[in-house]
């Protein structure tokens, strides 16, 4: 069971660490895994976020406490393992 948390300030982990294979703007081929995505601020907001061109799997995807970890570094470690073990 996944027990949800709030999306941690400052952190950005989810916009650096997955893939996106849609495209997107500024991202026309979608966006590799572990390159951070052209549309995540200074201060590590979406500038999409709540648009229609926001991909689906950053719609989707929710923070967790199993995701998210103690910080963003717990975040990114644990994202980019998934991303490994989930690649085609």
């Amino acid at each position: 069971m996944r027990s949800e948390a709030l999306c941690r300030p400052g952190c950005g982990a989810c916009c650096v660490a997955i893939s996106i294979s849609s495209p997107l703007p500024r991202h026309p081929d979608g966006k590799p895994a572990g390159v951070r995505c052209l549309h995540l601020t200074p201060e590590f907001r979406c500038d999409i976020f709540g648009r229609p061109e926001r991909p689906r799997v950053c719609i989707e995807l929710k923070p967790s406490r199993e995701m998210c970890g103690a910080n963003r570094a717990d975040a990114l470690a644990h994202l980019s393992r998934l991303e490994i073990e989930t690649a085609p």
